[in-house]
């Protein structure tokens, strides 16, 4: 693994890692930064498994949560971009069954952009089904709209992987599942170790053990529909996403696990416009339209709480200041937050791309409760940008 190249850069993020530790606002954490291309910060502190006091160290995994979505969106615009999957196509093109119960008319685009309308989770899903691919994408083609596709924004809390990974499945000349062609086409061309959708059984003891910190909020003040897109049964908490079964399942929106390091070069590909150490990916052109705010990018919506969901035309969400993407800051930057504060970013501007892993779950509401906030603007401040 590669040294960062700015060690007064490290020096200064390993200073704010260590802050938050100290201050119980954080427990293990891991962050990554590359800036025009290079790595220059590596650090991570802590405690990985607060049970048997194991450390972080940089070879850690972390639950991300919805940071996978950026993942998975990128595998469908390295699809369009070789010409097998096309944004105002209907998903029945690809996928036949999709079509059922008035679907017929949703677009690729509209699954990109949260305007499917399809939030909720299949009646009778549990962790074990969850786990069956097949069944998951069956009961999702089977379900009735909520609003007419395109209509509006209903956030696609967990059925957007399945929906994208079987969109990969069916495009796919090779009919990879998403986790299998995120490693072939994304990590190996890129050197990436660890960015699983599905882990193998041998990376799971360096996987972080979570601590739930989030603050609960009372059923009664919970919209149906946020209740209806993450029910209880499958719930984004430790207890379900700590289970063997789940950790090696192609979660697709919300499973990944993660180090910094590897997730930080991801993003440093798209921070580069599709291009990283030699490695294209993605066309500049295209990748250029990827921050490119959906329109009516400000309309509330029902499933999160009636706030408006800060979502690109690509599928990314872009930065700004307000949570849970005030770490990100500009609203050019892509990014991606996922359940319990994990986030990672690319941005055009600067050239910095940045990921941040850890194990404690927060739910902030304003910027000051934000523990990530502080680590990311040490960053920036170290590398002047």
């Amino acid at each position: 693994m590669s040294r960062p190249e700015s060690l007064a850069a490290n020096a200064a993020v390993q200073r704010a890692i260590d802050a938050a530790i100290a201050s119980g606002r954080e427990i293990g954490v891991q962050v990554a930064a590359y800036h025009r291309g290079k790595l220059v910060v590596d650090a991570w502190g802590g405690i990985a498994d607060p049970a048997d006091g194991r450390r972080v160290d940089g070879d850690t995994l972390f639950n991300v949560y919805s940071v996978t979505k950026a993942v998975a969106v990128t595998a469908i615009h390295m699809l369009v971009d070789r010409g097998l999957l096309d944004y105002d196509a209907p998903v029945a093109r690809y996928w036949p069954e999709y079509g059922a119960r008035c679907k017929s008319d949703t677009t690729v685009r509209d699954v990109l952009t949260h305007r499917a309308g399809v939030p909720q989770m299949p009646d009778g899903v549990t962790p074990e089904r969850m786990c069956d691919w097949d069944w998951m994408t069956r009961a999702i083609a089977d379900l009735p709209p909520l609003a007419p596709p395109g209509s509006t924004t209903l956030y696609l809390s967990m059925t957007f992987g399945w929906i994208l990974g079987e969109l990969v499945r069916r495009a796919d000349p090779q009919h990879r599942s998403l986790g299998r062609f995120v490693r072939e086409e994304i990590a190996q061309p890129l050197g990436i170790a660890d960015l699983w959708i599905g882990i193998p059984d041998e990376v799971e003891p360096r996987i972080a053990r979570q601590v739930d910190a989030m603050v609960p909020v009372p059923p009664e003040y919970l919209p149906p529909l946020f209740l209806a897109s993450m029910p209880a049964a499958v719930a984004l908490t430790p207890p379900i996403f700590e289970r063997p079964d789940v950790r090696r399942a192609e979660v697709a929106g919300v499973g990944g696990i993660f180090n910094a390091r590897s997730e930080a070069r991801f993003w440093a590909m798209l921070a580069g416009g599709g291009e990283l150490d030699g490695v294209r990916l993605l066309s500049e052109k295209l990748v250029a339209t990827l921050n490119t705010p959906r329109s009516n990018s400000g309309e509330p919506d029902p499933v999160m709480f009636g706030f408006p969901i800060p979502i690109t035309i690509g599928g990314y969400w872009f930065g700004g200041e307000h949570p849970p993407v005030c770490s990100v800051k500009n609203p050019r930057a892509i990014c991606h937050p996922g359940q319990g504060g994990s986030i990672g970013w690319a941005d055009p501007d600067s050239q910095l791309a940045v990921a941040i892993c850890h194990n404690r779950l927060f739910n902030p509401t304003t910027r000051e409760e934000d523990a990530i906030l502080p680590i990311a603007d040490a960053i920036r401040e170290a590398l002047g940008v």
